[in-house]
């Protein structure tokens, strides 16, 4: 297990993975991070606050992830997460947040107002009827200039079985159209419903990841713990 790292490359930035409420929709095929959930606010705040304390503004940049979104966060903890980063020269924090929230993004950016904000959202795919029927998880994406103008980034899946090399490409090139940063999550088996395609993988890895590994507002994660935490 492990809550704090560094990223070095492409986006420097302190990341870390806290314990939150459970996430609002959780029902997405694909995911096993609402594992790391809890209704125990003792339990969220004994795990939060030896993580936050890790933080040492080396870069500037914080990332917060906690396996739903930032709103499942409880409001002691986003107060110590304020309360550190005013001892430290940070700019600009990183969240991530289901798309339900988007029309309550400002209450975020209002309470951390003295940073520059940016959400990601995990899209997985824009192909709707493929991301509602395989990944269940519906939600529309046909105005993504709208979209774009919310999240600052997107995170996308792929290598999972249903999935054609088509689609993936589609969906990297609307992705690097719209949004200004973009992470590309190969996916891992997890045991849940949703399974790797090998020979999806094998083809990203040889034809795809090299012409796009060296962009720099591309993050490319070939194994979910590439970031450096995981509870898994």
């Amino acid at each position: 297990m492990q809550r704090y790292s560094l990223v070095k490359d492409k986006i420097p930035r302190e990341v870390l993975l806290l314990k939150s409420y459970p996430c609002l929709y959780g029902k997405c095929s694909f995911c096993n991070y609402i594992l790391d959930n809890s209704t125990s606010l003792a339990e969220i705040e004994a795990t939060n606050y030896a993580v936050i304390e890790q933080l040492t503004g080396e870069f500037g940049v914080v990332e917060v992830l906690n396996s739903g979104s930032v709103f499942e966060l409880p409001p002691i903890i986003l107060a110590t997460i304020k309360q550190k980063l005013a001892q430290l020269p940070i700019h600009t924090l990183y969240f991530e947040t289901y798309y339900g929230y988007r029309k309550r993004l400002d209450e975020i950016r209002d309470y951390f107002s003295e940073y520059q904000v940016r959400f990601r959202i995990g899209i997985e795919t824009f192909d709707d009827e493929f991301r509602e029927r395989v990944l269940n998880k519906p939600f529309p994406t046909d105005n993504l200039a709208e979209l774009a103008q919310q999240f600052h980034a997107c995170c996308l899946l792929l290598g999972i079985k249903g999935q054609t090399k088509e689609q993936i490409q589609r969906d990297i090139q609307l992705a690097r159209q719209y949004f200004q940063e973009i992470t590309l999550n190969v996916f891992i088996d997890n045991g849940t419903a949703v399974k790797r395609d090998q020979d999806l993988v094998d083809w990203f890895v040889a034809d795809v990841y090299p012409e796009l590994k060296d962009v720099a507002n591309i993050e490319i994660l070939l194994d979910n713990k590439d970031l450096g935490v995981f509870v898994q």
